[in-house]
């Protein structure tokens, strides 16, 4: 047999056969590359020759017989898997403008693209500020599969930042980068106006207020907390934390209310992310609350040798006397009133043998406060 690819079976050579039977085999082709082939099968046999009458053997013949052969070798398609791909999304990260000291962080979708799971050996990052989380490597992706993780910017000093992720793997992009922008912003600067403030004297148990004004330059202000170092000043008109926008104010009060008497000083302070710190001088003076009393006159009764005050705290009574003994002048002082209260007064008077007349008319009295 010949031609690359054909192999004959069947029964077992040398055959014979008698007159009349028939024998079976067959012939495979199994290509060996793409393209065409020819070849051919080669039978040869023998054939006995007899002569005369007796029957006898006397020689033989021999006959080969072709059979050609023909066949197309064709390369069939087979599925294949196709290797590992890396693909981030976003593929590049902004991070915009960010304060100095602030943190901002994106994240990023590393996926696995391809048709093998793909091993991801290494990360780094490079640029100032620039860092990323949530990563834990080695980590294996199959197909199809994505990580998620986080690219964190911390600005350094004001002015434009650039960096990269490098990601290092068996894919068939063995090293993808993702690249990184970002802003940093200078630190803006607080300013309180005014720098000190003298609330001058105040009375004790009352109150005065002061403005004042928060301002931000530079870039914005965020105040975390503010704090007055003596419980008679207090601060107010502001909802803490706040941010301030670059080149705008918020107004603010502050207030003194002496709990006793003598001078009083405090530091309000702010607590920001400004690059400088700021806070306002307090003092005043409590003075004591003057002590009230009311003055009472009235016009003299004949054949009286005296005269009672009383006092009430609602118009039309009930009232009480106010006086210790039998007053004989046409005048009394009443020195034991309180500051912001209303009294009313009325007198009577007392003849010889001690009778007393009714109430005179009603007088009001309203003491100011304190």
């Amino acid at each position: 047999m010949t031609g690359s690819g054909f192999t004959l079976s069947g029964p077992a050579l040398p055959l014979t056969l008698a007159a009349g039977q028939s024998a079976s085999f067959s012939v495979a082709f199994a290509p060996k590359s793409n393209g065409s082939v020819s070849g051919s099968l080669s039978l040869v046999s023998s054939t006995a020759i007899l002569h005369g009458t007796n029957g006898k053997h006397n020689g033989s013949s021999s006959t080969t017989t072709t059979v050609p052969l023909s066949g197309s070798g064709t390369i069939l398609s087979t599925a294949s898997t196709t290797p590992g791909q890396l693909v981030a999304n976003p593929s590049s990260l902004s991070f915009g403008s960010v304060q100095v000291g602030n943190t901002e962080t994106l994240f990023e979708v590393v996926s696995n693209i391809g048709g093998s799971s793909v091993t991801l050996s290494q990360a780094t990052t490079a640029g100032t500020g620039f860092s990323i989380s949530g990563l834990s490597l080695p980590l294996a992706l199959a197909a199809g599969q994505s990580v998620t993780f986080g690219a964190t910017f911390v600005p350094q000093s004001g002015g434009s930042a650039s960096g990269s992720i490098s990601i290092g793997s068996n894919a068939s992009n063995s090293t993808m980068t993702i690249s990184l922008a970002g802003t940093g912003m200078a630190q803006g600067q607080l300013a309180v106006t005014p720098t000190s403030t003298d609330f001058g004297s105040v009375t004790v148990g009352t109150s005065k207020s002061q403005a004042g004004t928060l301002s931000a330059s530079g870039s914005s202000v965020t105040l975390s907390s503010a704090s007055v170092t003596n419980a008679e000043f207090s601060l107010s008109g502001i909802t803490l934390p706040l941010t301030i926008a670059a080149g705008q104010s918020v107004p603010f009060t502050l207030t003194f209310a002496p709990q006793m008497s003598g001078s009083a000083s405090a530091i309000s302070s702010f607590t920001s992310n400004a690059s400088n710190s700021a806070a306002e001088t307090l003092a005043g003076t409590g003075a004591a609350p003057p002590q009230h009393s009311v003055d009472l006159s009235w016009n003299a009764t004949s054949t009286v040798v005296g005269y009672n005050v009383y006092r009430g705290s609602q118009s039309g009574g009930p009232y009480t006397k106010i006086n210790s003994a039998l007053g004989v002048s046409t005048s009394y002082t009443d020195s034991t009133v309180q500051a912001g209260q209303i009294y009313y007064y009325v007198t009577t008077a007392v003849d010889s043998v001690g009778a007393e007349s009714g109430y005179s008319n009603q007088i009001q009295a309203p003491v100011p406060s304190p």
